[in-house]
């Protein structure tokens, strides 16, 4: 039987999964804290497991490098790739929001600049209210943008909600709950379906 390939982020969602595949009991006897094997092979032979970028897994999986992937429904929305989505796992769990300061909601009669890595996202939800945006991508320290006057309000990703907090910045609005979800390549699923089937079945028996 072929071993199924999986694409996983690498970082804190790969910590909490390797939890949940072992509960599974799809072992990585290669896999420790410090491991910077970028593929590993289960114990039984039935998975073989690429750490790649978050970014990078439904490009890995929608063209077939990867049958299988999890990664968060943030890059989901984001890159919106040709796959399925089979399973949330309720881990990782955040929120995708448009923050900025208190009392400066965005307003439908002028162009607001929105700071955020997920300008696809973002785009999207101004469209739908009906208000004119400029985008300005960035990849890291979003929170920085309003206070220096580079943008009105960001759109970004939030657990706690401590770093904006800190920053003066409060949440806006709430554009989507997000958490660790499992897709599937297309062509996968027809071709290998009884390994995919096994696979989730297993995880969906650890979540349960």
């Amino acid at each position: 039987m072929c071993a199924v390939t999986l694409a996983l982020a690498k970082g804190r969602t790969a910590d909490r999964m390797m939890e949940l595949l072992a509960k599974a009991g799809i072992q990585f006897p290669d896999f420790h804290a410090t491991c910077r094997k970028l593929v590993l092979n289960s114990e039984d032979g039935t998975i073989k497991l690429l750490f790649v970028k978050a970014v990078d897994v439904p490009t890995y999986v929608e063209k077939g490098a990867a049958d299988i992937g999890i990664v968060g429904k943030d890059t989901i929305m984001e890159e919106q790739p040709n796959v399925y989505e089979l399973l949330d796992f309720k881990v990782a769990k955040c929120q995708i929001v448009v923050a900025g300061f208190e009392g400066k909601q965005p307003e439908k009669d002028k162009v607001i600049t929105v700071a955020t890595k997920y300008p696809s996202i973002a785009e999207r939800f101004f469209v739908e209210k009906g208000i004119r945006t400029e985008l300005i991508k960035l990849n890291g320290s979003i929170e920085l943008a309003p206070l220096i006057g580079m943008s009105d309000v960001i759109v970004d990703i939030v657990e706690t909600g401590s770093t904006l907090k800190e920053n003066g910045l409060v949440i806006l609005e709430t554009i989507a709950d997000v958490s660790a979800r499992l897709i599937v390549n297309k062509a996968s699923f027809a071709t290998k379906t009884i390994q995919i089937q096994q696979s989730i079945k297993s995880l969906k028996g650890v979540l349960e």
